[in-house]
């Protein structure tokens, strides 16, 4: 398997799916703001989204890929096929109970997860209306994800990467066409996301079907297979996801802020979330399996090598993403959310949490590629202790630090203060788990490490320089027109990359550096 080629793959998929939910949220940000509506929307959705990111893109993943892996290797086409009809029959019971008390319980939920709505009426109501069409996206988009790993075990990644298009042009079409016609156009929204989950699935299943493996549906608990990712799920829920523990814990304290703090958060972190998926889950998705393959073969020095290979791609090419989201976070925020609804307010509070969030991309990422090392070899444990004291340690942050500078002493712009703490605690995450990886001797370094730190520092400060300089002062962008910052923002980002690649290659790295198959 060419990883390097179907990272592109995924990547380019994933690229038109960040560029449309781009588009998407460029739509939100002109038509509503940063206002009271889109803080009760973001919540409804981010509650969905955030079990999706723990059960279906998270524990499921992991659980079901290795498990899937190692069936392909050591089972027959039949049994595979069992395993796959009992996971989705046992699944979609269990997604349908869930989803029925989530529908139920959404006062629960949203007093749970924003309380400082509670205060405000209007928006606790119109959150807890929104969330009970919000909430059954996740039984679809579960599904979706079971459609993706089977497919992801088979070599084929093409299409599961691009049903998020397929969710951010339904999303675009609400937005613009459907939510107008409502008395509350939130209520719209909130209907967006539910036919985008339906949409996704019924797009990916047909794929599934035709590799032969797509069992009927039934109920198979008692299944050896079933049984085992059940088992490795429930740890993982939590292991695999501890940075969407972190932001959705911001959210809860950001419902005690200023209005606007919740939608501010979102819309830098949908920046920062661009990179991360445009390569850095491109990759996570890709090397799973073949880290999984290797595992069930017993080949530990391959599977040594695809660590260390995923590992220094990451720092080759999202350190460059990091800084250049930190020195353009005003002009991306002025350029793609400023205007309409979005004022200038918005958008220098949107700035500074973005640059707070940039910090933490690197742990952000490492924390993506150095999971599959543990749960390709079905070891859910360490993954969970690490989250845990990662997640307790941003936790004490955020109370001992970030609450008292909002409520007591009245900081400026305590959002940023969230974004910077969830950073910190990614890169805590990621610390631990590369050491983990490194004591067991399961991940072993092919060498030339000094080199490619000095190589990629070199250049990204010459990219820094160059962006810095064309950049110029916040005041400037807000004073051009759209295109105006459409073309410099185009020129600043061309022109950051060129000078980037450029300086790699004048310090001796070649693109036979960047491919390489296993």
């Amino acid at each position: 398997m060419s990883v390097f080629r179907n990272t592109t793959v995924v990547g380019s998929m994933t690229f038109l799916s960040r560029v449309s939910g781009m588009v998407r949220d460029m739509v939100y940000s002109n038509a509503f703001g940063a206002s009271g509506l889109m803080d009760a929307f973001f919540v409804a959705f981010k509650i969905p989204n955030f079990l999706r990111r723990l059960s279906a893109e998270g524990a499921f993943s992991q659980a079901f890929v290795p498990v899937v892996s190692e069936y392909r290797v050591k089972q027959s086409q039949e049994q595979v096929r069992e395993l796959v009809g009992g996971v989705a029959g046992t699944f979609s019971v269990v997604l349908f109970v869930v989803t029925a008390v989530g529908v139920v319980a959404a006062p629960v939920l949203i007093f749970m997860f924003a309380p400082g709505f509670h205060a405000d009426g209007g928006r606790f109501d119109l959150a807890v209306a929104m969330l009970r069409w919000t909430f059954p996206y996740i039984f679809f988009i579960s599904l979706v994800s079971l459609c993706s790993g089977v497919l992801n075990s088979y070599g084929r990644f093409g299409a599961p990467a691009f049903t998020p298009v397929l969710m951010n042009a339904v999303m675009i079409v609400f937005a613009l066409w459907i939510a107008p016609l409502f008395a509350n156009p939130g209520i719209g929204l909130a209907i967006g996301v539910f036919a985008a989950g339906f949409v996704q699935l019924i797009f990916l299943w047909p794929f599934m079907a035709r590799l032969g493996v797509a069992g009927m549906p039934r109920w198979a608990w008692p299944h050896e297979g079933v049984r085992r990712i059940g088992r490795l799920m429930l740890p993982g829920i939590f292991g695999s996801s501890v940075a969407q523990f972190s932001l959705l814990l911001d959210t809860l304290i950001a419902s005690f802020l200023a209005t606007g703090s919740v939608s501010w958060l979102y819309y830098s972190d949908r920046l920062v979330e661009f990179p991360m998926g445009v390569f850095t889950i491109a990759l996570a998705t890709v090397i799973l399996p073949g880290l999984s393959a290797h595992h069930a073969q017993q080949s530990p020095e391959r599977f040594a090598a695809m660590l260390d290979w995923a590992v220094r791609m990451v720092a080759i090419l999202v350190t460059p993403a990091a800084v250049g989201l930190l020195v353009l976070s005003g002009p991306l925020i002025a350029t793609i959310y400023g205007r309409g609804a979005f004022d200038t307010h918005d958008v220098y509070m949107s700035t500074y949490a973005l640059m707070a969030y940039s910090i933490g991309l690197l742990g952000f990422s490492m924390v993506k590629v150095l999971a599959p090392g543990y749960f390709a070899r079905q070891d859910v444990r360490t993954p969970v202790r690490v989250g845990m004291i990662a997640l307790g340690t941003g936790m004490t942050f955020n109370v001992a630090v970030v609450l008292p500078a909002a409520l007591v002493f009245n900081v400026p712009a305590p959002h940023v203060l969230l974004a910077f703490s969830t950073g910190m605690a990614a890169f805590l995450n990621s610390a631990m788990l590369f050491r983990g990886l490194r004591r067991s001797g399961v991940y072993r370094s092919a060498g030339g490490w000094p080199k490619l730190i000095l190589r990629v520092v070199v250049a990204n400060a010459v990219m820094a320089g160059l962006l810095w300089w064309l950049a110029g002062d916040l005041a400037r962008w807000l004073a051009w027109d759209t295109w105006h910052r459409v073309g410099w923002l185009a020129l600043c980002v061309t022109g950051g990359m060129a000078a980037y690649f450029a300086t790699l290659a004048a310090v001796g790295m070649r693109v036979r550096d960047l491919r390489r198959t296993l």
